[in-house]
């Protein structure tokens, strides 16, 4: 009997894939990847899956890994999706993979099962982070195998399935929307919200922040601390990498920080609009790129700023485990070694701006930055300066004149 580790939620989905899989004939051992998913029971999920069938089931805690050793880094890129997504769904997938994976290995499973859709991006990291960690593993992906679909064109018929097999799931036909949710942030995509006539911040009931509306009417302060690109503390507080995102989801959360809505190409071609919040990143991107304001040198920071997209698309589309990636990530942590200081951040009703900053390796200096009379900067150097950045335009305007 060939085995299989399942990606498991204890939801709708990946229950009716675990009976499903035991159906076709295999030992399905559940694997919970704690990556901070609101759940009242956590021993009741596993319960669940071995009343199920599972052979096993098992929860491994990789919040701070995910912390740590997956949303840093992407932060420390400044790497944004399209310009405005945090990548908090995206950059979570490499991971499950990865601890799913490591048990098979333990195990000796031969095929590593999840509950993605064949219409999603979701499918792409999962299936792409599998088959870079272990080329020899067979992925299961249900919704892309016509016979299971099926079986379920639809939730009614999920429900049904778990009714008759006496699987215990907590589930509507109908929906609003579907949300996601782990330490870093919650998604919130389908059902109303693929009305884009609808408002989604009206209509989403978020997990982590108030409304700007009816955050409070006072500026609240946070400072933050860096050490090479990495924030080590808050207020003054040293924390872990989980603990600083957690304590800046309140602070943050409280006033209604990292709230979007957004339209967005999906790595399978079509468009798809999600709805967004991610208080405690939102104030870490801001609060990281104020330092790197401070110490990075320019020319360092354009070019790092030319790959960001390169590695928020990487991210989006699932290549984490990827030559490429493996790169473009040890040359950030070499452009990162002086990101070292302190941020004051203000918080208000949705906005961040900035109340202070320093750091030991600042690169401004007010005496040549000043606008009024002295300083070290010699205003006369810049004329031989532009003479010689202007050379090719004017030698190319006595060739081919412009009309002005």
């Amino acid at each position: 009997m060939p085995s299989c580790v399942l990606a498991y939620s204890g939801g709708l989905d990946t229950s009716v894939i675990l009976g499903w899989l035991q159906d076709e004939g295999y030992e399905v051992h559940a694997v919970y990847v704690d990556l901070g998913q609101p759940c009242e029971d956590r021993q009741a999920i596993l319960k669940k899956a071995r009343d199920c069938g599972a052979k096993s089931s098992q929860i491994v805690d990789a919040q701070e890994e995910l912390c740590r050793d997956f949303a840093f880094p992407v932060m420390q890129f400044q790497a944004k999706y399209e310009g405005w997504y945090l990548l908090g769904t995206s950059i979570a997938r490499p991971l499950i993979s990865k601890v799913c994976l490591q048990i098979a290995r333990d195990l000796g499973a031969v095929a590593y099962a999840h509950g993605a859709t064949g219409k999603g991006n979701d499918q792409c990291r999962f299936q792409l982070a599998a088959e870079a960690l272990n080329p020899a593993v067979e992925v299961i992906a249900p919704w892309r195998i016509e016979k299971f679909r099926k079986l379920f064109p639809g939730r009614t018929e999920m429900i049904a399935y778990c009714d008759k097999n006496n699987i215990p799931v907590k589930a509507s036909v109908s929906k609003p929307y579907s949300s996601d949710e782990n330490c870093l942030h919650i998604s919130y995509e389908a059902g109303k919200l693929e009305d884009l006539n609808v408002n989604g911040v009206e209509l989403v009931e978020f997990g982590m922040t108030v409304s700007p509306r009816k955050a409070p009417d006072a500026v609240e302060e946070v400072t933050i601390a860096f050490e090479k690109g990495v924030p080590v503390s808050v207020n003054g507080k040293t924390l872990s990498p989980l603990e600083i995102v957690k304590t800046l989801n309140t602070i943050g959360g409280r006033n209604g920080i990292g709230q979007i809505d957004m339209v967005e190409n999906r790595f399978v071609g079509m468009k798809s609009r999600g709805v967004y919040e991610a208080p405690g990143m939102t104030i870490l991107y801001t609060g990281h790129r104020v330092i790197e304001q401070l110490t990075m040198d320019r020319d360092l920071m354009h070019l790092r700023d030319s790959l960001a997209p390169v590695v928020a698309e990487m991210v989006y589309y699932g290549f984490w485990y990827h030559a490429k990636m493996d790169a473009l990530l040890a040359f950030n942590k070499e452009a990162q070694k002086n990101v070292t200081g302190e941020v004051k951040l203000a918080l208000y009703k949705g906005n961040v701006m900035v109340a202070g900053r320093t750091s030991p390796n600042n690169l401004y200096d007010e005496g040549i930055a000043t606008m009024e009379g002295g300083g070290s900067y010699n205003q006369t150097d810049a004329e031989g300066f532009l003479r010689i950045q202007g050379l090719p335009g004017r030698v190319q305007g006595r060739i081919t004149p412009r009309p002005y």
